[in-house]
């Protein structure tokens, strides 16, 4: 699934062609995603200029004069920008051409992304006016997570993915952090002190910029605007590791399940 660092990777590569432009055609091939395309998507949106796009959680925020396109990538979707007469490929299910005869292309095999529009402020939309604080903004503290731990007996690991305290640290980059901040992610939130929740907010900062700068990561299906993989995965320390030796001390990396989700870690390293 893309997350925060994969759909920052799209909203830069998208934005620096599409900001400025107004739409000509839009053409939605296949309106059934997670929920219906809007019937009056095209209405909404022809003859519009696209003002700004901007990333909320792992949402991707299309500013026009009356309002804003929510698009989500969902499993494994991905946005192009293709010229107007490129092949469509099966799953290409939403078309929005613009007037520099470019397209921006909605592809999603699965159908689970989302693509809605909003004639209301962005953030007092459902989908993000439950979200938490942004990993990269000032608000993203070690004080700020340990004044939302107290008294959580949730594992720690569980507790930084949950959007509703702050967005975006999907699974891979939970074990990652955790990895560099030598918190086991099987501990309780509760139980951290303030210091290594200072650590652990550092190393989330450092690892989602880390993955933004080498174009995210793919381990099966994100790829960029371009159609590119993101080489993130090439510099992973624990995840998807199990059995082979930790960087720092050579202890075999183990895998445990948390929150139904495959739990990376090393056994000397994090406690």
């Amino acid at each position: 699934m893309p997350e925060l660092p994969e759909v920052e990777t799209t909203r830069r590569g998208i934005a620096q062609h599409l900001e400025g432009h107004s739409v000509t055609t839009v053409d939605v091939r296949e309106p059934r995603l997670r929920w219906a395309v809007p019937a009056d998507l095209a209405e909404q949106l022809q003859g519009q200029t696209l003002q700004q796009i901007q990333r909320r959680g792992k949402y991707l925020l299309f500013t026009y004069p009356t309002g804003h396109l929510i698009i989500h990538l969902g499993m494994s979707g991905s946005l192009r920008i293709v010229s107007p007469d490129t092949a469509l490929k099966k799953h290409d299910h939403v078309l929005i051409q613009f007037d520099n005869q470019q397209c921006l292309r909605y592809h999603d095999p699965r159908r689970f992304g989302c693509v809605l529009w909003t004639n209301e402020p962005a953030q007092q939309h459902p989908l993000l006016s439950v979200l938490g604080v942004e990993p990269l903004e000032n608000e993203f503290t070690g004080e700020y997570l340990h004044q939302q731990a107290q008294k959580k007996q949730q594992a720690v690991k569980t507790f930084i993915m949950n959007s509703h305290i702050v967005v975006g640290v999907g699974n891979i980059y939970a074990s990652e952090s955790l990895f560099l901040a030598g918190i086991h992610p099987n501990r309780a939130a509760g139980d951290i002190d303030l210091t290594h929740y200072q650590t652990l907010a550092n190393t989330i900062r450092d690892v989602l910029t880390a993955a933004i700068a080498m174009g995210g990561t793919t381990l099966r299906d994100f790829v960029n605007t371009q159609g590119e993989p993101g080489y993130f995965s090439q510099t992973l320390r624990v995840y998807d590791r199990a059995g082979l030796p930790c960087l720092n001390c050579g202890t075999p990396i183990e895998r445990m399940v948390l929150g139904q989700r495959a739990t990376y870690y090393c056994p000397q390293c994090q406690s």
